[in-house]
């Protein structure tokens, strides 16, 4: 039996041909693709199967999966019950054990090199993988197979992507990130503690409406997201600019909203979409509460100074800078600035007055 098209499951669940269009124009959207793709992704959904996801887990915490289902555009059950033919999650799933297991062997048989894996949390590899247990063997070692056997592979969170607090030092599991262990197959890294909700929902419509993976960043992930830094969309870069921050926690500058870096916000050297795509439904993200970034779509960030040391190598203005002194470059380029403006102020009136003079004397 063939696997339906997004399309029919949709029509099947009674929803109009004018909600689908207005579905794949919001899709486009929100992956930062012009007009002119939605009849492009309406004419996929229309003709393309679904398709099949093993969603394995190793070393996590299940953060990702609760994100994911969060999703709001587009809807995480849109996606899992349309347009993905999810056929087996440990977490998600109704069957267990031996049953869950028959199910996994069965999927990997019958759709082999056509599903994607997906990914949450890493496989240690010390002791023979025996830190983490799936289905009575290491999980290094399903994960091996089922690769093995997969189309392509996304590695949610920074667990997968990186290996995130499990592989902090000294890593005594030896948590590996998923493309260490796996070498042969196209990996794309989706990472953050959890990443964005509608991060995840996107790149996975983008898979499956293109057939092809996203372009991808020189670390694996999506262009789309994680080509700016957070710093860069920031509502509070003005204040760092300005060299206006919030020195202790709840002063008066923290009331007024200006920038964290010197509290050990590292959003000037993270790439993520928090300060444009944000959380909750994109009404926030944790610098609009008061709390610093800390990093966690990079690489060993649990590794590089804690969520509150500061980060002192920033180049401002091509110049190499820490925050101590960023302010007072800014206020001596500002006052530079008055004095010469006032000079200048000064010597046209000066002008003005002997021509003043000169054209009485005449």
């Amino acid at each position: 039996m063939s696997i339906e098209t997004f399309y029919e499951v949709m029509r099947r669940q009674g929803i109009s041909r004018r909600s689908f269009l207005k579905f794949c124009s919001l899709t486009a959207a929100s992956l930062g693709l012009a007009p002119s793709f939605a009849p492009k992704i309406a004419h996929a959904m229309e003709t393309k199967p679904r398709t099949p996801v093993i969603w394995l887990h190793g070393l996590e915490c299940t953060c990702c999966s609760e994100s994911f289902i969060r999703s709001a555009h587009p809807l995480a059950k849109d996606v899992v019950l349309s347009m993905l033919s999810l056929d087996y999650d440990d977490t998600l799933m109704v069957a267990a054990g031996h049953q869950a297991e028959e199910i996994l062997a069965e999927i990997r048989k019958k759709y082999k090199g056509n599903f994607i894996l997906a990914v949450e949390g890493n496989p240690p590899l010390n002791e023979d993988g025996m830190f983490c247990i799936h289905g009575g063997r290491p999980f290094v070692e399903v994960l091996k197979e089922t690769a093995a056997d997969a189309k392509a592979i996304i590695s949610w969170g920074a667990c997968a992507s990186w290996g995130c607090v499990q592989a902090a030092k000294p890593n005594p599991t030896r948590a590996t990130p998923v493309h260490k262990v796996i070498t042969d197959k196209p990996i794309i890294k989706v990472p953050g503690c959890p990443p964005i909700a509608e991060v995840m929902t996107a790149v996975v419509t983008y898979m499956l409406t293109f057939d092809r993976i996203p372009e991808l960043d020189r670390q694996g992930r999506p262009k789309m997201f994680y080509g700016q830094r957070i710093h860069d969309k920031c509502y509070r870069r003005p204040h760092f600019d300005a060299g206006q921050f919030v020195e202790e926690w709840d002063d008066e500058a923290a009331r007024k909203g200006y920038c964290l870096y010197k509290m050990g916000c590292k959003g000037p050297t993270t790439y993520n979409a928090c300060s444009t795509v944000r959380w909750n439904g994109g009404v926030s993200f944790p610098i609009q509460s008061g709390h610093g970034c800390i990093g966690c779509s990079e690489d060993g960030f649990w590794d590089k100074g804690g969520f509150y040391d500061r980060v002192t190598d920033i180049k401002q203005f091509g110049v190499e800078s820490n925050a101590d002194t960023i302010g007072a470059t800014v206020a001596g380029v500002a006052g530079a600035a008055v004095v010469a403006h006032a000079a200048v102020s000064a010597l046209s009136r000066a002008r003005s007055g002997s021509n003043d003079q000169n054209n009485g004397g005449k």
